[in-house]
């Protein structure tokens, strides 16, 4: 009998726990929200978020306050928040380097990306541009990849160093097209732009912000952005998959909260989130950031994770690309 009534309080106090759980999540948020940003401010992460988080503190009826928390790559704040209580003040703002590539990359990394997160939403896309000198004798796609399969191991291409976004986009490119070409890693793409202006390196994968505005003064030529369809951000320039058909390389931004996070709290900041990217004025705003706003639900934003995992899991593998 008296397990009987210790079974019946454990229950009873269960579905207090549940009922109570679920009416905190029914009128969430009540308190400000915490929006970890992983990198430093001033970069293009930490922009994003702030261009975010203003609208999203109207939709949601409380304020999201961003919180720096840089270091290791985008490590150290991804962990902060991966080990945050699952009750919704702690949200996460981050990329594929910390979910994508760096999981790949980095055996010793503290969290896993898959099980210690929730996936909220899918929130932007930064394409590439693919840059060569005004010199090439290439002025499309298939031309510089015929040129390079004519010149195997004597072309080369630059990056902002190993295991970056700007290596592995040039590392698909070689994959899908099948060719030979060397890599030069920098330290940070601005480095190797005059060397790319003078013809010293033969392409450059970078991003749009920074890539775009030498092709517009002349100094450069682009033959094609990484997206599967033409985009607005570089209107004119063709997706490379016209040629190489599948090619997408995006550095992807997304929300997340820790793993458990209620799904209660999941639709109301999805909810939130989708609206917001659907303004105007924030959709202009990130446009000048070299950022397609996307939007979708949780499960477009997990499946989504899933590929892009195993895509540059992929081509890390088997071009043996480590952070050495």
């Amino acid at each position: 009998m008296e397990k009987r009534n210790w079974l019946r309080s454990l229950c009873a106090a269960a579905l207090v726990l549940l009922v109570w759980g679920g009416a905190q999540a029914q009128n969430y948020p009540t308190k400000p929200v915490r929006l970890i940003v992983p990198f430093p401010a001033g970069g293009a992460t930490d922009l994003f978020a702030r261009t975010l988080s203003q609208k999203l503190s109207e939709k949601m009826g409380a304020s999201l306050v961003v919180e720096n928390r840089p270091g290791a790559g985008g490590t150290l704040g991804s962990d902060l928040a991966a080990k945050a209580s699952p009750d919704g003040y702690t949200l996460l703002l981050s990329t594929s380097s910390t979910h994508s590539i760096g999981p790949n990359l980095n055996p010793r990394m503290p969290y896993d990306a898959v099980k210690d997160f929730t996936p909220i939403s899918q929130v932007g896309n930064a394409p590439s541009i693919m840059l060569v000198p005004n010199s090439s004798p290439a002025k499309t796609v298939k031309e510089w990849i015929d040129y390079a399969k004519k010149n195997p191991g004597r072309l080369n291409y630059a990056s902002s160093g190993n295991g970056t976004i700007v290596q592995l986009s040039a590392e698909l490119f070689k994959a899908q097209a099948d060719l030979f070409v060397v890599h030069i890693p920098y330290k940070g793409t601005a480095l190797a732009i005059p060397d790319l202006v003078s013809g010293k390196v033969d392409v450059l994968f970078d991003s749009l912000p920074t890539g775009l505005p030498h092709v517009r003064d002349g100094r450069l030529r682009a033959l094609g952005v990484t997206t599967l369809k033409p985009t607005a951000l570089a209107p004119g320039v063709p997706p490379i998959a016209d040629v190489l058909p599948g090619y997408e390389s995006n550095t992807w931004f997304g929300l997340f909260g820790p793993k458990g996070l209620s799904p209660e709290v999941v639709s109301r900041v999805n909810t939130a989130a989708n609206q917001v990217l659907q303004d105007p004025e924030v959709i202009d705003k990130l446009q000048r950031l070299g950022i397609e706003a996307v939007g979708g639900t949780p499960a477009q934003f997990t499946a989504m994770l899933a590929k892009e995992s195993a895509k540059w899991k992929k081509i890390i593998t088997e071009r043996k690309i480590t952070l050495e």
